[in-house]
């Protein structure tokens, strides 16, 4: 039981700490993993318990990489600002950073400049696990943070071919033959029902076909896992799928993040490696919203999504781990990726508020011509806004439309968009949590909003904006948790409801008016809606 003592007490008691102060759990998931490192040995600590961690911090980034698949679509990984910004940032870096190790710890170039390769990666778990947890993976910023970290992994996998001889054998081909198995993947989804058995197959196809599959024909379980992700995006079940395996996806991570603390103690040299690195951090981050902007992105996608990509690379580690010549920075580096995930995870909690504290002067830097995907936004004539296209703002909507009104759907998920603008229904892609929407938008014919966002902190932005803009009209939202109604009201909201109390209690009216209809005389029943 000492495992168990170790990696799920200490993991425990760190995340609740940190959870207090405000904290993303992951901070406090790397501090134990560090901590379990320095004290684990002199109390008894099982040896097995460092690769047992490794193994199932696997798994976790294969079921992660998986469900990323899942919310994405092939197309957006092939959009210029996505590969162009991935390349360029990737070779600016080289070339920052290998001159940097070069003067401050080693007198080899070659040495310097795997080092150098390594930092120029960011963190795909780290950016993927924020962005979920904020409920951004399908905003236009999020969709271009995992675009680029995709495209940067698959320039790791070069990168590993070339320097460690680990070139794929001709079975790696069989990678351009994975769309043919499309019509099966899509064919088992169907038949795994909604039980433990959709589980299995989520499980099945990220670890087993993605995972092992492709490491058999040489190709990295990563790869495959998003590949069978970004195969079965498409289908109607998808969401489903991915929420089936969020539990367990979360339990895994919390071994990757304690492993990347007990990937060894350091010694004063790594100590300083880790501390100019994370100096230098920054530089990673001003790149990153250098080259958006000049994809003609705006001042705020481009910060938020180089704030989410600046923190140096687990696959970095790999890299170095992979080629003999940079296997002596291993340590420092994973120093170095530990203290930029404990300053990066805070710094992206409140991305959006850190916007708005420095808006003004980053807002200087955007292009006078703008990225399709954020022009200005034409309400028509719609009477009532609807911010959160999925089931409950869609439900909403549809109800909206049998009153007689007028709603226009908001989202800030391009492909949802799409998906309902085909449908008939008036939806556009925006933002709530974007102050330019705001500041473009006319709300002189809206009378009322819904607030049908899962995620709190848009529900609180939208509503703190729509009153900042003058907008007099009625603002109901709704809520997963009882503690942030008070929130939600004391943003501007006029009602917030619980959505699952609303849920009963709508249940119990249905029960009771049918109890009625089936108890009155024949003659006095009503007929069935």
């Amino acid at each position: 039981m000492h495992f168990e003592v170790f990696a799920i007490g200490t993991a425990f008691v760190f995340g609740l700490a940190v959870r207090q102060v405000g904290l993303p759990p992951l901070v406090g998931f790397l501090a134990a993993g560090f901590f379990i490192n320095l004290i684990g040995p002199r109390f008894g600590m099982p040896g097995e318990t460092g690769p047992i961690l490794e193994y199932i911090a696997e798994l976790g980034v294969l079921m992660l990489l998986f469900t990323i698949g899942l919310k994405m679509k092939l197309r957006q990984i092939t959009e210029p600002q996505v590969v162009g910004g991935a390349l360029i940032h990737f070779i600016v870096s080289i070339g920052v950073f290998t001159p940097i190790i070069w003067l401050l710890f080693t007198s080899e170039w070659m040495g310097a400049l795997l080092v150098g390769i390594a930092l120029a990666f960011s963190s795909t778990v780290l950016s993927a696990k924020i962005l979920e947890a904020k409920r951004e993976l399908g905003t236009f910023h999020g969709r271009t943070a995992i675009g680029i970290l995709i495209v940067q992994d698959i320039i790791a996998l070069v990168v590993l071919a070339i320097f460690a001889g680990k070139l794929p054998g001709p079975w790696a081909l069989l990678i351009f033959a994975t769309p043919l198995l499309r019509p099966v993947l899509f064919k088992l989804l169907d038949l795994a029902g909604h039980d433990e058995v959709l589980l299995l197959a989520g499980m099945m196809l990220s670890l087993v076909i993605g995972g092992v599959g492709f490491e058999i024909i040489g190709l990295k379980g990563e790869i495959g896992a998003l590949v069978m992700g970004l195969l079965l995006s498409g289908h109607p079940r998808a969401g489903e799928l991915s929420s089936s395996l969020w539990a367990l996806k979360e339990v895994f991570l919390i071994g990757f993040f304690l492993s990347i603390g007990m990937s060894g103690l350091p010694d004063w040299n790594a100590i300083v490696f880790a501390l100019v690195l994370a100096a230098l951090l920054p530089l990673k981050g001003i790149l990153f919203f250098v080259v958006l902007i000049a994809f003609k992105l705006r001042a705020r996608t481009s910060f938020v999504t180089a704030l989410s990509l600046t923190a140096y690379s687990e696959f970095g580690l790999i890299v170095a781990a992979g080629i003999p010549a940079a296997q002596d920075y291993l340590v420092p580096l994973a120093i170095a990726v530990s203290v930029s995930f404990l300053i990066a995870a805070p710094l992206n909690r409140f991305a959006h508020q850190i916007f708005e504290r420095f808006e003004p002067q980053l807002q200087r830097f955007e292009l006078s011509t703008r990225h399709p995907d954020e022009q200005p936004k034409d309400l028509g004539d719609a009477d009532i806004l609807v911010f959160g296209m999925g089931r409950t703002g869609t439900a909403a909507y549809n109800a909206l439309i049998e009153k007689g009104h007028r709603p226009i759907g908001l989202d800030a998920d391009i492909y949802k968009v799409e998906g309902h603008a085909e449908a008939g229904r008036n939806a556009i892609f925006a933002d709530a949590e974007d102050s330019n929407f705001w500041n473009s938008v006319d709300l002189t014919k809206i009378t009322a909003a819904v607030l049908a966002m899962d995620d709190l902190e848009a529900k609180l932005i939208a509503a703190r904006m729509l009153r900042a803009s003058g907008f007099s009209g009625t603002i109901v939202s709704h809520a997963l948790h009882a503690d942030h109604v008070a929130q939600i009201t004391e943003a501007g909201a006029d009602q917030t409801y619980l959505t699952m109390q609303e849920a009963g209690q709508s249940l119990a009216i249905h029960a009771l008016e049918t109890t009625d209809s089936e108890n009155a005389p024949d003659g006095e029943r009503a007929a069935p809606a």
